[in-house]
C-alpha cells in the first residue's frame, strides 16, 4: 500500500520572488504575459511564449476568473518540469471576463508539467479554498510588502 501524498501548502510552490505587488497592465492578455515574464524571468523567450500560449489556450475554454476579484489562470506544458506558481495583485482591478463580471485584483498563476494531474489539482483547490474568505482577499489586496503577503498566506494556509 502506498502512502498518500503529503498535503501541499501554497507556499511550497509560491515563492516570495514570484509575487508581484502592483500589476500596472490593464488587459487580460497583458496580465498573463506580465506574470509569466516575472515568474520565468530566467527562461528563454521561447519558453515564456510557450507557457503563455498554453495559458491563453486554457482561457479559451472558459475564463479562470472565478469571481470575487480572483483569477487562477493555469495550464500544463511539456516544458514544465515542476509546478510553478506566481501571485500578482492589481490595485485597480482588471477585466478578466470573470464569472461575476467584476474586475480581478488577485491572480494566482499556475504552470505545471503534463503529468502532474494530482499535484496541479490539489494546489488549485488549496488556492480556491483560501481565497473564499473575503477578509483574507481584502488583506492580500491591501498588503504593502511581499513579506506581508507571505505572512498572510502562511497564517491562513494551514491544515
Amino acid at each position: 500500500m502506498s502512502k498518500p501524498a503529503a498535503p501541499i501548502k501554497i507556499l511550497d510552490v509560491l515563492k516570495p520572488e514570484t509575487i508581484l505587488l502592483d500589476v500596472r497592465c490593464t488587459a487580460k492578455n497583458e496580465v498573463i504575459s506580465e506574470i509569466v515574464g516575472h515568474l520565468f524571468n530566467k527562461e528563454t523567450d521561447e519558453f515564456k511564449q510557450e507557457i503563455t500560449r498554453a495559458l491563453y489556450e486554457r482561457e479559451k475554454l472558459g475564463s479562470t476568473g472565478i469571481g470575487s476579484g480572483v483569477a487562477v489562470p493555469h495550464a500544463k506544458s511539456a516544458r514544465m518540469t515542476n509546478v510553478a506558481c506566481a501571485l500578482a495583485i492589481s490595485k485597480k482591478g482588471i477585466d478578466f471576463e470573470a464569472l461575476d463580471k467584476a474586475p480581478v485584483h488577485l491572480f494566482f498563476l499556475l504552470a505545471a508539467p503534463l503529468d502532474s494531474h494530482s499535484e496541479h489539482l490539489n494546489i488549485l483547490a488549496r488556492i480556491v479554498r483560501l481565497l473564499k474568505d473575503r477578509l483574507f482577499r481584502q488583506a492580500l489586496r491591501e498588503a504593502s510588502s511581499i513579506d506581508e503577503v507571505v505572512s498572510l498566506i502562511a497564517q491562513e494556509d494551514n491544515f
